[in-house]
């Protein structure tokens, strides 16, 4: 299994369709949440995956202070091999990703409720109450770098 970071102009064509595919089919197609996927938001972030060979096998986006909150943010969480670790390790690396690429002292995530555990073995705090989003129940969490 390979770690990939990337801005998006790095990425190649067939990253970005598997990035795409993987987002689309976990968010859209398995939790029937029909969302704009395509954001905007894509270009600006970095794109960390891993790969198993030619598999994408987990994602996510990190993005800049001011993109969706006023501090670095990590969406877009994905694994396709799950309860082998690999979130996890994928968070880790893209907080390593959020520190160096944007400075960040500390990062925000909107987190699906029924994954909040794996955030909270990861430091993350609960900063909201549960609210929808398209229909999934989210909590707003942070990671205060400063003490990590």
């Amino acid at each position: 299994m390979q770690l990939y970071v990337k801005k998006f102009s790095d990425l190649t064509g067939d990253e970005v369709y598997d990035i795409l595919k993987a987002r689309h089919d976990v968010f859209i197609v398995e939790q029937n949440c029909p969302c704009e996927e395509i954001d905007g938001r894509d270009r600006g972030a970095y794109h960390v995956f891993y790969r198993d060979g030619d598999r994408l096998v987990a994602y996510l986006r990190v993005l800049d202070r001011g993109v969706v909150f006023d501090d670095v943010a990590i969406g877009r969480v994905l694994c396709l091999d799950r309860r082998k670790g690999i979130g996890t390790k994928l968070m880790r690396e893209g907080i390593k990703v959020a520190r160096e690429k944007f400075g960040a002292d500390r990062v925000v995530i909107e987190a699906q409720t029924y994954v909040r555990s794996m955030y909270d073995k990861l430091g993350f705090e609960q900063i909201s109450g549960e609210f929808l989003d398209h229909g999934i129940q989210h909590i707003k969490m942070k990671l205060d770098l400063n003490n990590a």
